[in-house]
């Protein structure tokens, strides 16, 4: 298991009272926690682990599909990332969650990923350009959007980011409030800086199990139970915003964000083209948005992306 804090912190602490349920399932689990998603992957690709749980942006190479919930704008609200995860833990789902022998077995919530900035000043994407934003590397989404915005992108882990960020190496981070506390992130902040309310994906933790390593309805009953714990997992994301001092949250004018939903819908539509992101999965989330917002002009256009 993936967790930035190790076996103390919040994801693998959660996995404990998985380990317990898992055994009605017909699996024993043996948990270790890593603190570099990096080593998770060497090691499950080694077949050392039968299962690992990583960030919904690690699980591209095992399925696109549940990779793709971490689309760009895709989801606006945690309202319909409950739905979608509830869909995708049917059993009417099951068939996109297995691709070869990789399936994924639970999809859990890690909030929001916002914009933090350094100084309060970078307030636009005009502003941004030319600044250094810490960047992860291996996300082709993330490489885009700071190409698209003309800033510098500075290569960056989840180990990384956040002392970079501290120190002043970048100027400008992003991350889901739960990386606030334990990343120690109001250090970069400051007296200046901010985090803009203004929800750039919804990241997310997916474990994915070697299928023919466990019994044949595992991976469901997994995906099931995970999905009954959305409530208390979106709860610690809540608590997590909520405890970031007022101060530092920045709302953005009406017009602009909507000109910034309007840009991530058009790097989200180039990334589906260049196969990046599941076109199905594009379509799923589209109709979750139009639900929630008719009136929008996406909606009424039936400009899917």
């Amino acid at each position: 298991m993936f967790d930035p804090v190790g076996s103390k912190g919040p994801v693998f602490n959660a996995m404990r009272d998985y380990q317990t349920s898992a055994l009605n399932w017909g699996a024993n689990l043996t948990l270790k926690a890593y603190t570099s998603e990096a080593v998770v992957l060497a090691d499950f690709n080694a077949g050392k682990c039968d299962a690992m749980g990583v960030t919904g942006t690690r699980v591209r190479p095992y399925n696109q599909f549940t990779a793709s919930i971490e689309a760009l704008g895709g989801i606006t609200d945690y309202q319909q990332l409950e739905s979608l995860i509830g869909m995708l833990a049917s059993e009417k789902a099951a068939p996109y969650m297995r691709q070869d022998d990789y399936e994924v077995a639970g999809i859990m919530p890690g909030g929001a990923v916002y914009v933090y900035v350094r100084d309060k000043r970078i307030n636009s994407v005009a502003a941004a350009a030319g600044k250094r934003i810490a960047t992860l590397d291996y996300d082709k989404p993330s490489l885009k959007v700071v190409e698209h915005i003309g800033a510098t992108m500075v290569p960056s882990t989840v180990a990384t980011f956040a002392p970079r960020f501290n120190n002043g190496d970048v100027d400008i981070a992003y991350a889901p409030a739960i990386a606030y506390q334990p990343f120690e992130m109001y250090k970069g902040l400051g007296d200046s800086g901010g985090i803009y309310r203004f929800s750039l994906a919804q990241m997310n933790f997916q474990l994915v199990i070697y299928a023919s390593r466990f019994p044949a309805d595992f991976a469901q009953r997994s995906r099931e139970y995970a999905f009954t714990h959305f409530d208390k997992a979106l709860q610690h994301i809540r608590q997590a915003e909520s405890d970031i001092p007022q101060g530092y949250w920045l709302d953005l004018p009406e017009q602009m964000e909507l000109d910034y939903r309007e840009m991530l819908r058009q790097i989200r539509l180039t990334l589906t083209t260049d196969g990046v992101y599941d076109p199905r999965m594009m379509k799923l989330m589209f109709r979750l948005r139009c639900h929630a917002d008719p009136g929008h002009y996406e909606c009424a256009e039936k400009r899917e992306g």
